[in-house]
Order: structure tokens, then C-alpha cells, then sequence
């Protein structure tokens, strides 16, 4: 098979790294891909991932048997529409059904009108009007942009003051076009995990759980980032609590987006609070989550070709089930110094591409190759170092331990990823 692979990022290299195990596959091709890839496919750096009309050239060009989307600006610009089109295979969901992820409000509606577990919630586009709505919640607040805000788009306020000043920011164009509406939510009092769930439109099969940690330093302490480490599986998911995620959120989606005309097709990441009314919806997202997927792709355990093949076809009544090996597989972020507001570009990093042994990959997120040959950061989340582990303990030593052989002094990291976990062992 011909594989098309659209993005950059970390969770675009896990992702290249599975698809390259796989014995159906000739051709690799990876646009735009970054320095992490080069041993993996083909890259295609003059591609960006919102070039649509490029990417589908491409996939013509290579006479695509499927592409794989990575990133959400390229399904929210209609990407998997153009190919379907072209009758291309798409692992990724049309604009419409991207919704799910790419307005809040479009999601809340859509759980409001289905009855499927949420927060109660208001949509707002006047700064007044929506300050004034305040009185209708209790500290701490939830404010949303609703849009696409690369995982910085949501804003917990410990007081009024603060969630005013938060919806100032947003509705005053903190995130462009992306905050021209907000979305404020009740606060849900629980424990955050992701679970994620393959589809082909009609049925969903279950594709494992984890937990990110979002903020940026120690101690879940500092501003909201897209996520600075994760780890797979998620204690706070019993089966129990899985069970009833399917059966009241995950299923009940993919149903009523088919009944709504608009099939949802590729990978549900949805994000679920543990309260104790049960499970509940934080948000969706529309493709594999990052720095989740780099967890998930290791720990998966065989072909994943055939999975991603069948959900773009519409059909995954035959593919297997996905499998995945015991054990822990965890994720430590190294960003830029100054993430995520202002993150510095351009330091070197020595040590990332040796030899970490059979137990720890490191996937590039935000990197890019010098002319003389040097890797230097250029991005805000830098870095995945993944480690696999008997447990939580033993996979987060082997990461921390990797991370010891990095020389890279312009960057960060957590050094308390896996801490919930940890408690549980």
C-alpha cells in the first residue's frame, strides 16, 4: 500500500512509526513530516498540513491507497471532503463531522440534543452579555474559546474577576477568529481522562484510554498547555467506568452523527470527566490526541494499517480488534523555554537521536535540521520521550533516564509525569 501521512508534530511521527511496521506497506509519504521521520518515509516539507489542494495533488500524484490525517486544521479545511471526492480512503472526518471538535458550541448542541453527559453550559459573543452570564455559575470557571486554539483555548478562573478579564482576553481577539464566540461551562469535579475510539461511520470499536497533564510545570501548577506528557493505560478508567463511557457517550455519538447525515469518521478522542454521576464529556476531538497518541502507537500491539484502512472505507466489521501489550507506556514533553506563551526557537539539541535501547523512542514534535546538520527546536512542545515499563514506576525511570542523556539546555519538562498513577501502585 501507498500511505499518504499529513502532519509534523510528535503525535504524526508515533504515528509513522506504527504505519512503518507494516508488512502491507510499499510507500511511505509524509507531508510536510519533520527531521524525527527521515529514516521512516518520504518527506514533503513544502506541503503544510492546511494545504489541501497540495495534499490532494500529492495523493494523486502517488496514487494514494489511503491517507491518514494527523492534525485538525487539516479536517477542519475539508481536507477528507476533497478526497472523497477523488474516492481516496481517508483516515479522518469530513469538516462537518469535525465539528465534534472544531466548535464547542457545535458539540455542546449536539450533546444537549442527545442527552449525552456533559456540563450544563452557555454560548456567548458579547463581552457584557457574557460577564453578565457569569451569575449563572460558581467559581472555579470554565471559559472556552469556542474554535481551534492548538490545546490553549480553555481557561479555568478561580474567581469573577479573573474569568472576566479571561473572556476580555478571548472575546477581545486573544485567539483570532477562534474566540470570536465563548463557551461557558459549569465546572466538573472529577478526574480527566482521554478515551479513544475508532470509527467507520456507523460503529466504533474502543482504541484504549490515557491521561495528559496539561498544565506546564510540577505539581499541575503554571498556564494550560497542549499537553506535556501522558500516559497509557489510565488507572481512573476501570472497566467499569469504560463500559459505561461506551455505552452512554462513545456509541450514542457515532449513532446520532450518522442519523444527523453527517458520519463520523477516523478517531474519537473524547475527553471524560470521572465524577460521580458517572462519566461526562469535557470535549472532543477529531483525531489522535498529542502527546496521547505517542503512548497509545506504543503500546498498540500489531498492524495498524488495517484498522486505519477500514475506518476510511467504512467498514470495520471485519478488521481485528485492536490489541495492546500489558504493561505502561508513558510520555515526557521537552518544550522551549517560554511555553507556551513565548517559546524560544533556534537552540540546539545534541543526544535526542542516539540509541535509548529497545524500551524508549523518542518521537520529534517541534524540530527542524540546520544546514550543518544540527537539530534545533523549533516549536513550542519539542520533544516526546516515551518509555515502556512493567508499571508506572519502571516506565517513568526509563523515561527520566533518557531524558538524563539529552543535551539540550534551551528546553524543559515536567519531572512529575505519571504522578496520579504512581499513588495508585
Amino acid at each position: 500500500m501507498k500511505i499518504l501521512l499529513v502532519g509534523s508534530g510528535g503525535r504524526e511521527h508515533a504515528l509513522a512509526w506504527k504505519i512503518a511496521q507494516s508488512p502491507r506497506l510499499s510507500r511511505l509519504v509524509i507531508a510536510p513530516g519533520n527531521p524525527g521521520m527521515e529514516a521512516l518515509g518520504e518527506l514533503h516539507p513544502d506541503v503544510k498540513a492546511t494545504d489541501v489542494a497540495g495534499l490532494v495533488a500529492l495523493a494523486r500524484e502517488i496514487e494514494a491507497d489511503l491517507v491518514v490525517v494527523g492534525p485538525e486544521a487539516a479536517l477542519a479545511e475539508g481536507l477528507a471532503d476533497q478526497l472523497a471526492r477523488l474516492n481516496i480512503p481517508c483516515f479522518g472526518p469530513s469538516a462537518k463531522a469535525a465539528q465534534l471538535e472544531t466548535s464547542k458550541a457545535f458539540s455542546k448542541a449536539f450533546l444537549a440534543r442527545h442527552n449525552i453527559p456533559t456540563a450544563g453550559y452557555g454560548v456567548y459573543e458579547d463581552v457584557a452579555e457574557a460577564k453578565a452570564a457569569l451569575a449563572n455559575y460558581s467559581a472555579p470557571y470554565v471559559i472556552k474559546a469556542d474554535g481551534l486554539a492548538a490545546g490553549k483555548g480553555v481557561a479555568i478562573s478561580p474567581d469573577r474577576q479573573d474569568a472576566e478579564a479571561e473572556i476580555e482576553r478571548m472575546l477581545g481577539g486573544r485567539f483570532g477568529s477562534a474566540g470570536s464566540r465563548v463557551v461557558i461551562e459549569e465546572f466538573m469535579d472529577g478526574e480527566e481522562g482521554s478515551l479513544f475510539a475508532l470509527s467507520d461511520g456507523k460503529r466504533a470499536v474502543l482504541f484504549g484510554g490515557a491521561q495528559d497533564h496539561k498544565r506546564a510545570f510540577d505539581g499541575d501548577a503554571g498556564p494550560n498547555t497542549g499537553g506535556m506528557g501522558a500516559y497509557s493505560p489510565a488507572p481512573v478508567f476501570t472497566p467499569d467506568f469504560v463500559q459505561k463511557a461506551n455505552d452512554l457517550i462513545v456509541q450514542p455519538t457515532i449513532q446520532k452523527m450518522a442519523e444527523e447525515g453527517t458520519p463520523y469518521k477516523g478517531v474519537l478522542y473524547a475527553g471524560l470527566m470521572a465524577t460521580e454521576q458517572g462519566p461526562k464529556v469535557v470535549e472532543f476531538n477529531a483525531r489522535f490526541g498529542d502527546p496521547e497518541c505517542q503512548v497509545l502507537m506504543m503500546r498498540f500491539d500489531g498492524d495498524i494499517v488495517p484498522l486505519l484502512l477500514a475506518c476510511a472505507k467504512g467498514d470495520l466489521s471485519q478488521a481485528p480488534a485492536p490489541q495492546f501489550k500489558p504493561g505502561v507506556v508513558i510520555t515526557v514533553v521537552m518544550a522551549a523555554k517560554g511555553y507556551p506563551d513565548s517559546p524560544l526557537e533556534g537552540s540546539i539539541i545534541r543526544g535526542a537521536e542516539q540509541d535509548f535501547g529497545p524500551h524508549v523512542q523518542v518521537f520529534h514534535a517541534g524540530t527542524k535540521r540546520r544546514d550543518d546538520g544540527q537539530l534545533v527546536a523549533a516549536g513550542g512542545r519539542v520533544l516526546n520521550v516515551c518509555a515502556y515499563g512493567k508499571d508506572v514506576t519502571e516506565a517513568r525511570e526509563r523515561a527520566y533516564e533518557a531524558i538524563a542523556k539529552i543535551d539540550w539546555p534551551g528546553g524543559f519538562n515536567r519531572t512529575d509525569i505519571g504522578w496520579r498513577a504512581i499513588g495508585r501502585e
